[in-house]
């Protein structure tokens, strides 16, 4: 069985139209590609062809990858009270040094580090689940410990 997939309303909106541009856009400009290269004439030397050919497949696989990962969605939209650090939840941190970082915390397929997304399955958002305003979380890496303190949670 396989395991769920986390994903914020937004997430899975922007999965399903991905999914809606790969069968319709998509497979409508590979398939001109198919009949350019079609027009070409002899295929077995025809990079425009084979070019065609592996755009179909890569194409083919992200589409049941998004069928996959979309009929095993669950959609999450925070805790509600945002008392503590959750799933679908925006958290306010302070590092030892004073630097301020406003991180979201949403599910693997989500995560983005450099939008301030990161996954609960990364190190600091295990360290952050579950824990409150004032709370303080250290995560031990390669460069030491880094500390920081939550200062709030609010929805996404």
């Amino acid at each position: 069985m396989k395991k769920p997939v986390y994903l914020t309303p937004e997430g899975y909106k922007r999965l399903q139209e991905e999914l809606y541009h790969l069968k319709t856009t998509k497979r409508q400009e590979i398939s001109a590609d198919f009949e350019q290269a079609l027009e070409e004439g002899d295929l077995r030397e025809n990079a425009g062809y084979d070019e065609a050919r592996r755009a179909m497949w890569q194409n083919e696989a992200r589409i049941a990858q998004l069928e996959d990962l979309l009929s095993r969605a669950v959609i999450v939209e925070g805790n509600g009270s945002y008392d503590r650090v959750a799933l679908g939840c925006q958290v306010e941190l302070e590092t030892e040094s004073g630097e301020r970082l406003s991180l979201a915390i949403v599910g693997s397929h989500e995560a983005d580090i450099f939008s301030g997304k990161i996954s609960d399955e990364s190190p600091l958002g295990q360290a952050l689940l579950g824990k409150k305003v004032g709370d303080v979380v250290e995560i031990r890496g390669k460069k030491g410990a880094q500390v920081y303190t939550i200062l709030e949670i609010k929805p996404l």
